[in-house]
């Protein structure tokens, strides 16, 4: 439980740079891979502002114990290098890492019928947790995810190998060859992904968003899940709300 994952990275941090500093590297070499292990341990951070604290902590820590004098100034540009690979400047106009619950997209695949090996997109896929959702609800489709971020394009490449996992801006993707695009993103975001689904996707194809209605679509349904989480369901051509 929020912060004990924090502080068990803030301390494996220190570990790591007493134990790398012990081998008589240079200091700034100790440092930065003790920042470096904070990065990885970010990536199980369920959003922004928890992975921003992990990636952090060891720094300002370091920073507070006095020691910061004794590193050159370049060496700060570790922890700041890490949390722009992490969340990219070019991600900050769409939602934070937000995982998709378990048990959140349960019940889709009666709501959306889809043939088998359909071709389905998690458009900003981050870790994978709605991939996983996805592949419990069509075991037999072919899934995509599209990450900008590269560290979790990586974790999400090796933890969905089930999984065509590629790195790149979801707005530039090309959705016309998905039955059905989810979304899981903010209240902001919607207009767009509804312009460009209208644009893109086939007649028959869905949108999928989790929690966030599209204000200026009528939805052809809507999935109430276990999970207490809500799925608005958008197929292709929309409809606009009166």
């Amino acid at each position: 439980m929020w912060p004990l994952p924090a502080l068990v990275a803030w301390t494996a941090g220190w570990i790591v740079f007493v134990i790398v500093d012990g081998f008589d590297v240079a200091q700034p070499v100790a440092f930065a891979c003790a920042t470096a292990l904070g990065g990885v341990l970010a990536l199980g951070a369920l959003n922004a502002w928890r992975r921003f604290f992990v990636v952090v902590g060891f720094p300002l820590s370091f920073a507070a114990s006095g020691a910061a004098a004794t590193l050159p100034s370049w060496a700060w540009l570790v922890p700041l290098a890490l949390i722009a690979s992490l969340y990219p400047i070019r991600a900050w106009r769409d939602a934070p890492l937000f995982p998709t619950r378990r048990g959140a997209l349960r019940g889709l695949s009666d709501s959306v019928l889809l043939r088998p090996a359909d071709a389905i997109l998690d458009a900003g896929c981050g870790l994978g947790a709605a991939l996983l959702e996805l592949r419990r609800e069509y075991p037999r489709a072919a899934l995509n995810g599209i990450e900008w971020s590269w560290p979790l394009w990586l974790a999400c490449a090796l933890r969905c190998r089930f999984a065509r996992i590629r790195r790149r801006d979801f707005w530039s993707a090309d959705w016309s060859p998905f039955a059905l695009v989810y979304l899981f993103q903010r209240p902001e975001s919607m207009a767009r992904a509804a312009a460009k689904a209208a644009l893109e996707l086939r007649a028959g194809a869905w949108l999928a968003s989790l929690e966030f209605e599209i204000a200026s679509l009528e939805p052809d349904g809507c999935l109430k899940s276990r999970a207490g989480r809500s799925v608005w369901l958008y197929q292709a051509p929309f409809t606009a709300r009166r």
